[in-house]
């Protein structure tokens, strides 16, 4: 990338994370450099900063992230740069108050900040102001998103403040009307989450918009009294996963640094005795799991989301063991576990032996097909998901609750999880495997659950 054009006043760069459907953002004006919202991994802030022969003078934080660890306060040790956040955060690292009527120059233009309340008590929003005073654009952290607004539900919890969700939603409701939905229509909006995010529930595919486009198309900002914002708001969210609490607290302290904690996880040799009733997260595809593996793992495929479910299946301070089938694939998911805070957890990691002691069974589709009353079909979707049943009588029991619920599951029949496409009930086969009596026949649908779904929408 070439630096920026001298004519040029700013320059915004979106940084994308599909894993954790997460946008961070780089400022650029006059040689000096603002991040909003930074991932774990600060390189990439670095590099790009490089690129452009600019300095990194400042990182804010929109609000202490929920769904992933900020390398704010590693970027301020390595850079110099100083910390904004808002004062309601109550941060334990070096910083500076950042909330209503204060701004920052980053070169030829101010980044102000708003106070926006509702997804938690201390978001901001930043607005860019360019040299001629205009606002350009607004970072709407975890606030505003295109097509929705963030989940006022995750700060219930004692240890992250014991804010009820009501009077969250009731925040949103005044701060989008008040703050956001003033802003001039051409302003552009860029939030610090896309489409998959669980801090929302119906976030668009694009991935950044306009306050003028969002008037018209986001069901949040249509006209509507308080009450019924705070009814349509609450219902239907997604499930919150384990490591949530957790990372509000991490990241209102600062995170250690990124590749110091990937280098400080233990890598043992195979063969190595692993201390027995820690659990074994084995990341390779589910038919080489299948076909071997150690005694009691669980098939949580590296992919996609591998950290949110990873968070979603093992608790926050919960040790485990981390499998792969290679030295880089184990490095991946150890990075991947870095993003969300999980790799203090990790007990070892190591390669899958090459002769494994417990196999999974081959399911026959047909007999599915043709007999499905043989089976208890444990449904392990999302509960909103599962307004749509795909096998009538199908015990529900959302992945991130099943190990807390696996007995439960009746174990007179042969047990058969599926999902809604293939990815999660690898793991929840292997979690019932694991968790029901020696014996039981538990089996996978996998991606076959595609073919039963067309046949229940007809």
């Amino acid at each position: 990338m070439s630096p920026l054009p001298s004519s040029q006043p700013f320059r915004i760069h979106q940084f994308y994370d599909k894993g954790l459907a997460h946008a961070s953002y780089a400022v650029l004006s006059g040689g000096r450099m603002a991040v909003i919202d930074p991932g774990r991994d600060p390189q990439q802030y670095y590099d790009f900063a490089d690129e452009q022969d600019a300095r990194i003078i400042a990182v804010i934080e929109t609000h202490p992230h929920a769904d992933f660890v900020s390398s704010h306060l590693e970027i301020a040790q390595e850079t110099g740069a100083t910390i904004y956040v808002s004062k309601l955060v109550k941060a334990s690292y070096p910083h500076k108050g950042f909330d209503e009527g204060d701004r920052i120059s980053v070169g030829q233009v101010e980044l102000h900040a708003i106070n926006t309340p509702g997804h938690s008590p201390d978001s901001i929003c930043v607005l860019l102001v360019d040299e001629l005073g205009q606002i350009r654009s607004a970072f709407t952290g975890d606030t505003l998103f295109v097509g929705d607004v963030g989940r006022p539900d995750l700060r219930e919890d004692e240890a992250v403040g014991g804010h009820k969700r009501e009077e969250l939603a009731a925040q949103m409701y005044d701060s989008t009307r008040d703050k956001l939905m003033t802003l001039p229509a051409t302003t552009k909006v860029y939030p610090a989450h896309g489409p998959g995010s669980l801090c929302g529930k119906t976030t668009s595919t694009d991935l950044d918009s306009t306050i003028g486009k969002e008037l018209k198309t986001n069901y949040a900002l249509q006209p509507m009294a308080r009450e019924e914002f705070v009814r349509v708001l609450l219902e239907d969210q997604p499930f919150a996963p384990k490591y949530f609490g957790r990372d509000v607290q991490l990241n209102k302290q600062g995170a250690p640094a990124f590749e110091d904690s990937v280098r400080a996880v233990k890598h043992l040799p195979s063969g190595t005795e692993l201390v027995a009733g820690v659990l074994i997260v084995d990341t390779r595809p589910a038919a080489q799991f299948r076909k071997g593996h150690l005694p009691g793992a669980i098939n949580l495929m590296d992919g996609g989301k591998f950290e949110t479910w990873l968070g979603s299946v093992i608790g926050p301070q919960e040790p485990y063991y981390l499998v792969a089938d290679s030295q880089i694939a184990l490095d991946t998911v150890i990075r991947k576990a870095a993003k969300i805070g999980y790799e203090s957890n990790i007990q070892g990691a190591l390669l899958a032996p090459r002769e494994a002691a417990a196999t999974s069974p081959e399911l026959d589709v047909e007999r599915v097909r043709q007999n499905p009353e043989q089976f208890t079909i444990v449904d392990i979707r999302n509960r909103t998901e599962a307004k749509q049943p795909v096998f009538d009588g199908a015990l529900l029991i959302p992945l991130p609750e099943l190990r807390e619920r696996a007995q439960e599951v009746p174990t007179d029949k042969p047990v058969l999880v599926h999902c809604a496409g293939g990815y999660r009930s690898a793991a929840g086969s292997s979690i019932l495997q694991a968790a029901l009596p020696a014996g039981t026949e538990v089996y996978d649908l996998g991606e076959a659950i595609n073919e039963f779904q067309k046949q229940a929408v007809h």
